[in-house]
């Protein structure tokens, strides 16, 4: 059921103000956020949602109800969009009676695999409370690992967020909460052109964007692609490329640890069969309106656009997705099947059989679209900028150090692909996009480059311990290439991967290295003996020098890679190392780890 607009119920409240600020990596809080406004709306609250870099963080001080959705990344850091925020909301010189008018809640997105679960929103939570924020419920601590995903713990804390929000802002007299089953109208207004000089073009992007050297998601560079070699053998399983961008004319600038996005795209093929399924017209064009004035107009797509252009670049096709897609899509149902199933994945009892149809055999939004064919008809078109997420940029290690390799950035990068129940194989947008462009094209790869969360010690005495497996090695590859192009001794790395001779990554630059004296390696090839031999056990067969390194010469030790147990291995087998020649008792040795950990001296960047 749709409202007419004459009747529409979704009308501003400017009496009852709420404002929802997000801190989102990978799109999930955001959605999040966007998920608290249409239901806020339904409450009638005058909703806003930005990302808190976009707020104005001085008018926090007038704000009397906020709602903050955040995700926590690397080693318990903010994501991008709010560092701003969180530099100020830290400062020590804050009055303790700043937030005395406050009302708030904070919902944390995390993954308790790492180590820093959810740290990010359990520090915002008390730091506003220490600042004089009245808190409306307990922090809420979602986790992708649970077994229903961190929907087993949103849907929950919203119910009791909304409960003890309008017991103290009841519903105004003669309203009721809007009906779940009434359409919210769409996002933006949509106007269709037949103007064809209005095309957008690529060409004129990359033009304009040289010599700016502020690049961001709305105005990357467009770096040409020099190369795109694949770094392992073509019979191993594991398809890992080294990318190397050209960056010349930029002025972009980095230093070892910090890390390149891509702007990645839609496949062709996925784009085709979506527009096909939709029944679209690739070369329309259209531009966008607001048609609320909270929510701001995309800044990553042309005034004018088509329509291949806008499932291209602009909206995630490709992604798993989330409980409240399927929410959306109930409003579109008229097929009493389809309508069914939809309301069933959107039940408590459903999820379950939710997360089996969607996380567990990952599948896309495109194929539910085609699992619902009635259904997904029925969608008008200005309708896809609230059902489907924006794509999101791609984080990547740099690789390679300016000092060596002036004006590039390399990306050693694995191409994602692997089977499922589902009868085509899951390939990953971004790595399976990058590795099918052909450099001899002149194409060119729009990025931008963020500050990482591995710090390296300035002094170039410091003797460095670095842990990376696989492609974990990538931003250690590029300190290991800035000190040595300035003939720095002192670099200790542990690479593992399975096979010497498959996927052994740039073994004739350690080689180097190591001939030099520049370098000093172990390595740790799991399948190349019938007992499988990882870094961790690399780590214990040197723990006597590694603890006098650490003890007595300042070392600092790094771990980067994959999140599952690698991490951890690593960390026991350093502490063992503590325990045995640093002759401390296991409880103290978690104490000087976590000593090396406050200074900074002991850094983790792992992903999942």
């Amino acid at each position: 059921m749709e409202i007419p607009s004459n009747q529409n119920l979704f009308t501003r409240m400017d009496d009852r103000k709420l404002l929802i600020l997000y801190g989102s990596q990978t799109g999930t809080s955001q959605d999040v956020a966007e998920k608290i406004c249409r239901e806020a709306k339904r409450r009638h609250f005058s909703t806003r949602v930005m990302s808190l870099d976009s707020y104005t963080v001085a008018n926090l001080l007038q704000e009397g109800l906020v709602i903050f959705v955040c995700a926590t990344t690397g080693q318990g850091d903010p994501p991008d969009n709010m560092r701003l925020f969180w530099r100020f909301i830290l400062r020590k010189n804050l009055p303790s009676t700043s937030l005395l008018n406050l009302r708030y809640a904070v919902l944390g997105l995390g993954d308790s695999s790492y180590q820093k679960f959810n740290v990010i929103a359990k520090k915002l939570f008390k730091r506003i409370q220490q600042l004089g924020g009245q808190s409306l419920t307990p922090v809420g601590l979602a986790d992708d690992q649970h077994d229903l995903g961190p929907d087993a713990v949103i849907y929950p804390w919203l119910t009791s967020l909304w409960s003890r929000v309008l017991s103290l802002y009841p519903l105004p007299s003669g309203l009721e909460i809007i009906p779940g089953h009434v359409r919210p109208p769409p996002r933006y207004n949509v106007i269709y052109s037949e103007d064809s000089s209005k095309v957008p073009d690529l060409s004129a992007f990359r033009l304009g964007s040289l010599g700016n050297n502020v690049y961001s998601q709305s105005n990357p560079f467009y770096a040409r692609l020099i190369s795109n070699d694949r770094v392992t053998s073509e019979d191993h399983f594991q398809d890992v490329r080294l990318v190397r961008l050209d960056i010349q004319g930029s002025n972009i600038s980095f230093s070892p640890g910090d890390v390149v996005l891509l702007a990645p795209q839609n496949s062709e093929e996925s784009v085709a069969e979506f527009i096909q399924h939709m029944k679209l017209s690739p070369d329309t064009l259209f531009s966008l309106q607001q048609n609320d004035p909270d929510i701001p107009l995309p800044s990553t797509l042309p005034d004018v656009c088509t329509v291949k252009y806008l499932l291209q670049h602009y909206l995630d096709i490709n992604s798993v997705p989330r409980r409240s897609f399927f929410e959306l899509l109930i409003f579109f149902a008229d097929n009493e099947l389809e309508k069914e199933k939809l309301e069933e994945f959107c039940t408590a009892e459903g999820q379950e059989e939710l997360y089996s149809y969607c996380n567990r055999v990952k599948r896309t939004i495109l194929e539910v679209l085609q699992d619902f064919p009635h259904t997904s008809a029925n969608i008008p078109f200005e309708y896809l900028f609230d059902v489907i997420p924006q794509l999101q940029p791609r984080s990547f290690s740099i690789a390679s150090s300016l000092q060596a390799h002036p004006g590039e950035i390399q990306i050693l990068m694995a191409v994602v692909t692997y089977r499922t129940k589902l009868f085509r194989p899951r390939r990953g947008v971004c790595s399976t996009w990058l590795a099918g462009l052909d450099p001899c094209k002149d194409v060119h790869v729009p990025v931008w480059v963020k500050r990482g969360t591995i710090s390296f010690p300035n002094d170039p005495t410091t003797p460095v311990i670095m842990v990376g497996p696989g492609t974990g090695c990538a931003p250690f590859r590029s300190y290991i290439q800035e000190r040595s192009s300035k003939l720095i001794a002192g670099n200790i790395l542990f690479f593992g991967c399975r096979n010497k001779d498959k996927d052994f990554f740039c073994e004739s630059e350690w080689s180097s290295l190591v001939e030099k004296g520049l370098l000093t390696l172990y390595t740790a090839f799991s399948r190349d003996q019938e007992d499988k031999v990882y870094v961790q056990h690399r780590i214990e067969e040197n723990s006597e020098a590694l603890w006098d390194l650490l003890d007595n010469h300042n070392a600092y030790f790094y771990i980067a890679g994959n999140a599952k147990r690698m991490p951890d291995d690593v960390r026991d087998a350093l502490k063992e190392a503590i325990h045995r020649y640093g002759g401390r008792s296991r409880e103290e040795a978690d104490k000087y780890l976590l000593q090396l950990d406050q200074k900074k001296r002991y850094q983790a960047e792992t992903w999942s």
